[in-house]
């Protein structure tokens, strides 16, 4: 898709740090370097085209580990597809965020 390919470089790096495992905001948060008023907005935009999709976790972990529920964020087909794109487009990319996209 065309679209893929102009990727922002702030969407191109919460892709693939979501791709490498980090699935909640405060660890995209952590790993990029980027503030909250960047990644949370960013995150519902790739959820609203399709790219990440997103699911609560469970209350008792939650509970059990006495802190609110986290929303876990994983790649879509679509999403890998638009992260490969990414690499391509952003070489060093890879380097700042190793990947781990066989687990999506």
């Amino acid at each position: 898709m065309p679209e893929e390919a102009k990727l922002s470089h702030t969407a191109a790096m919460i892709l693939q740090t979501i791709g490498s495992g980090e699935g909640y905001g405060f660890s995209v948060m952590e790993v990029t370097g980027l503030p909250s008023g960047t990644v949370y907005p960013a995150m519902r935009r790739l959820e609203r085209d399709g790219l990440i999709r997103s699911q609560w976790e469970k209350q008792s972990i939650a509970d059990h580990e006495q802190r609110p529920p986290r929303k876990y964020y994983k790649l879509t087909r679509s999403g890998l597809t638009a992260l490969e794109a990414s690499q391509k487009r952003y070489p060093l990319l890879a380097k700042m965020i190793p990947a781990e996209v066989a687990n999506n």
